[in-house]
């Protein structure tokens, strides 16, 4: 489990192609240093397998469904990643609950400047905006981030200086494919409401009529 808040900001070395499958091989640094094999680590907000790793740089595999539900398909060598590695249970919760499991990807439709502030605006399908609720949490390229305003084809995100100069955000462009992970609370409540219990029969009738 991760917390979308990025640690370090790494670089694609490599990436070997197979016909459905990469390797990818990544130059970081403060991450490293207490790097186990076989731990998670969170690249662009997807969660991977460290195989192999030295003091400057891992590996790690992906999958045909990796790669075809995300963004990797179009990195390569050079490519600037968010990074951050699984959440340790003695550590803090400053973002929310990720995964690391992308729901699907985006595509920035504008990016403004307010002052001090970056408003972000990002193009998703309706399989994903069905998710999204004002004043939310969504994760994008691996960053939490509190959605500001949604409509029917996108949503908006406002980013603070910080989170801008500290992630690849500050990178991105109009019309640059991000990576989206859904907060997962919303979808676990629509499939206990869509597949009621056995014993209690919990359906949208029975929690109107009980007053929710």
């Amino acid at each position: 489990m991760f917390t979308g808040i990025i640690e370090e900001i790494g670089t694609v070395k490599s990436i070997k192609k197979g016909a459905n499958s990469a390797v990818l091989t990544i130059g970081a640094a403060s991450i490293l240093r207490d790097m186990k094999l076989g731990e998670s680590i969170a690249v662009n907000g997807i969660c991977l397998t460290v195989t192999a790793h030295t003091s400057t740089e891992f590996t790690a595999d992906v999958m045909h469904e990796t790669i075809i539900r995300s963004s990797l398909s179009s990195i390569h060598a050079g490519t600037r990643v968010n990074l951050e590695r699984a959440m340790p249970a003695n550590g803090r919760f400053g973002g929310h609950i990720v995964t690391g499991h992308i729901d699907g990807t985006g595509v920035i439709r504008s990016i403004q400047k307010d002052d001090n502030a970056v408003w972000y605006s990002i193009r998703a399908t309706p399989e994903i905006l069905r998710y999204i609720v004002e004043k939310g949490s969504i994760a994008v390229d691996g960053i939490s981030l509190t959605v500001a305003k949604i409509s029917e084809v996108d949503f908006s995100v406002s980013v603070i200086p910080h989170t801008a100069d500290n992630t690849i955000l500050f990178l991105k462009k109009v019309g640059d494919k991000v990576n989206l992970e859904n907060d997962c609370v919303g979808k676990y409540i629509e499939k206990f409401l869509d597949i009621p219990s056995k014993s209690i029969k919990i359906t949208r009738g029975f929690l109107t009529g009980a007053g929710y």
